[in-house]
């Protein structure tokens, strides 16, 4: 059933979805999103073939929430990673269960250092994690520990970084809708018979008809096997301008328009891939303005989440709306001719390639159809970049620019927006600097109020004090001093002090206080539980997160409460260890 309530629709009498591990238990098959099949073969990986059918086997088992080759391919090139570090061992284990806490601590080290690493820790760590014999012991210790999250790298551009990558972007695809344009006037005319016949413009009327219908001039082929432009005299040559990029744009043209579209509208790359033609209707009260309603699809949101609808206007030449409009305009032929070659076609972005393409080898993009190519590839991206002197492809710069001038999430979340958009920007650090220096000294203290103010620990310290919820450095320079001496804080507000350490062995109880107070919701009323308990609620959550214990190690953590610990934690709570 679909999230609004509408009953899905039943597959055939008889339908049999196929396992993805072959029957041999060596050949995992992964499906995507359209259908197509990519197998993934572990004989290959240099491991004892016991250890290729566990990997096997556990890729499986997580390839049946997959929608795409991609995710597929990272997690096989991060496997093929670790496979090589296991043979490579002194004494490579034959199977999984033969792993050591040694030789996952130095496969950790080998990665945590880089981005591309930590990806790669992930991705093998949730494929590890799948083995039912390492779901407990030191391994699923090792396993569960926190993989710091990647640092992001990207920045937003310079207001004169943005203006030259516009710019570039604005000149190239103006030219080619003008261009576009004018050739669609000049067909319309033919086909409407307003043009005397056997004049030039006749001509290339004809020439353009010939175009529309099957996406390239009228060719002759030559004595010696040559194909040579017909009327290339009428055409004034035998370029593309002059020939199919009359009606057609080119890839290159069509990711300048890209570029302009996420400038405007923050879209993602891949989004333009898939995006459906904008259907339009005419805004409620007005004449002269239409309202185009964008689907835009995002994968990486999760199931039942993909799809979204952006509503644009277009009222005038300064419009949002004006780009779609002129969008449109550009691609109409390459989506009439992809629509006459493939009845149903309704894909927005599409282009006129300039070769046929032999095999269609990326199945998560749409493929050609006849010489209409559809969306923009990454490859196409840098291509563009490279052809204007601009470096690296543009896209993630131009999303992250036009997100940060907006000041509000667009298509992510608000944690999203905060933790990966904004506070890593240098851009908005330098313009938001008065503001931080104005708020700072109470925006520090409600945020020491509602997260662990201690540090994270491997193992206890000497010479530290155990308290019910820490270990403490030094009770006498306690930011909460007794009267007569020493700290005067509750065992709770422990988390809140900077001279709190927390290490492995306060992680089980943490996590059953946790789920303690989260209990007390149900039994407490709104306002005594937000007076008492919720800024130590928010503490405990915060230690929870990826950047300190990590939700995984929390999790496995709980598995380890002992009877002392909830013993302290019923202490806790009826406020009998208070000092």
């Amino acid at each position: 059933m679909s999230g609004r309530g509408r009953r899905a629709v039943l597959p055939p009498s008889g339908h049999r979805v196929e396992p993805p591990l072959a029957l041999e238990g060596l050949v995992v098959t992964v499906t995507n999103k359209a259908g197509f099949t990519k197998e993934f073969d572990f004989t290959a990986l240099s491991v004892a073939e016991p250890m290729q059918r566990s990997l096997a086997a556990s890729f499986a088992a997580r390839s049946r929430g997959w929608t795409s080759h991609t995710t597929a391919r990272t997690c096989w090139t991060g496997l093929e990673m670790f496979a090589k570090f296991v043979a490579d061992l002194g004494s490579p284990p034959d199977d999984l269960d033969g792993l050591s806490t040694s030789d996952l601590q130095s496969w950790r080290d080998r990665h945590v250092d880089t981005n591309s690493g930590k990806t790669t820790l992930r991705v093998v760590r949730g494929l590890l994690q799948g083995d039912a014999r390492l779901a407990g012991g030191p391994v699923a210790e090792e396993l569960a520990r926190r993989i710091p999250r990647p640092v992001p790298s990207k920045q937003s551009y310079e207001e004169s970084e943005r203006d030259r990558v516009v710019l570039t972007a604005q000149r190239q695809f103006r030219s080619a809708w003008l261009r576009i344009g004018e050739n669609t006037q000049l067909l319309s005319r033919w086909r409407a018979g307003d043009i005397a016949e056997g004049s030039r413009d006749w001509k290339i009327g004809m020439v353009l008809d010939h175009i529309a219908r099957t996406g390239d001039a009228p060719r002759t082929v030559l004595p010696g096997g040559l194909k040579q432009v017909t009327h290339h005299r009428v055409l004034g040559g035998t370029g593309l301008e002059k020939t199919w990029g009359r009606l057609f744009l080119t890839r290159m043209e069509l990711t300048a328009l890209a570029v302009l579209l996420t400038d405007r509208f923050a879209w993602n790359l891949s989004v333009y891939d898939r995006m459906p033609v904008p259907t339009r209707s005419s805004s409620a009260g007005e004449t002269a303005s239409v309202t185009y309603q964008v689907r835009v699809e995002k994968r990486r949101a999760g199931d039942g989440r993909w799809f979204s609808t952006e509503n644009v206007t277009d009222s005038g030449a300064d419009s949002p709306g004006r780009l779609i409009t002129q969008a449109l305009e550009a691609t109409a032929h390459s989506r009439t001719l992809a629509n006459l070659l493939k009845p149903g076609s309704d894909l927005f972005m599409a282009a006129r390639a300039y070769h046929a393409e032999q095999e269609h080898v990326d199945l998560d993009r749409p493929a050609p159809v006849g010489p209409v190519s559809f969306g923009v590839s990454y490859a196409m991206a840098k291509q563009w970049a490279k052809n204007n002197g601009l470096g690296g492809s543009p896209f993630g710069r131009v999303r992250r620019t036009t997100v940060t001038n907006e000041g509000r999430p667009l298509q992510h979340t608000q944690g999203t927006h905060e933790s990966i958009y904004v506070l890593p920007d240098k851009r908005v650090q330098r313009a938001s600097r008065h503001v931080f220096e104005d708020g700072a000294r109470e925006a520090l203290e409600q945020a020491r109020a509602v997260v662990f103010g201690g540090k994270i620990a491997d193992e206890p310290a000497p010479g530290h004090q155990e308290t019910a919820t820490a270990d403490c450095e030094d009770e006498e320079t306690s930011p909460w001093p007794a009267p007569a001496g020493g700290c005067g804080a509750d065992f709770l507000l422990c988390l809140a002090c900077p001279n709190a350490h927390v290490h492995p062995g306060h992680h089980p109880r943490l996590a059953h206080l946790h789920q303690q107070i989260l209990s007390l919701r149900s039994a407490t009323d709104e306002r005594t539980f937000r007076k008492r308990w919720n800024d130590h609620l928010l503490r405990l959550e915060d230690l929870r997160d990826d950047t300190k214990v990590g939700p995984a190690a929390w999790a496995a953590a709980l598995a380890r409460v002992s009877d002392a610990d909830r013993t302290v934690v019923r202490l806790l709570l009826k406020e009998d260890l208070a000092p």
